[in-house]
């Protein structure tokens, strides 16, 4: 498995196309030729990209404790699976293209910040980034509520 680490900043071009960050696209090695999953996550106002293999793993994941014959179960399946993108950077200089609505559904207009999250990536509006960072004492604070 993949972990990316790191943040990287991008321009959005006139297209919409970001340049993905050569640190990343150094560490996925051949797995780049599959491509990404690109969809809005759920708790923040953010995106989420994952390797095919690691969206494969978290799609199964989440199937697995659905029962689709369960009406919710389904209605959540339909809403989890939809507004996905799959993109793949091109080999010369590994820009992507992201939707406008996947865009715009987090705010990324004209700069985007691409965080390493272990086995996914997020991608931020820069000014959503800077809004929701912890400070220290806030920080320190969570991890004794949530490990301690």
């Amino acid at each position: 498995m993949i972990n990316f680490i790191g943040e990287y900043k991008a321009k959005v071009d006139d297209r919409g196309r970001l340049v993905f960050p050569s640190a990343f696209k150094a560490i996925c090695g051949d797995s780049i030729k599959q491509g990404f999953v690109v969809k809005k996550t759920l708790f923040a106002n953010c995106l989420e990209m994952f390797t095919y293999e690691s969206w494969e793993r978290e799609s199964e994941a989440v199937r697995a404790r659905l029962n689709l014959f369960n009406r919710d179960d389904e209605r959540f399946w339909r809403a989890y699976t939809s507004n996905r993108t799959w993109v793949v950077p091109d080999e010369k200089l590994g820009r992507i293209s992201i939707p406008k609505a996947l865009l715009d559904s987090v705010g990324i207009e004209k700069e985007a910040v691409f965080c390493g999250r272990d086995f996914k990536i997020e991608i931020w509006a820069k000014d959503s980034l800077e809004s929701i960072t912890l400070s220290d004492d806030e920080y320190v604070a969570l991890a004794e509520k949530t490990l301690g």
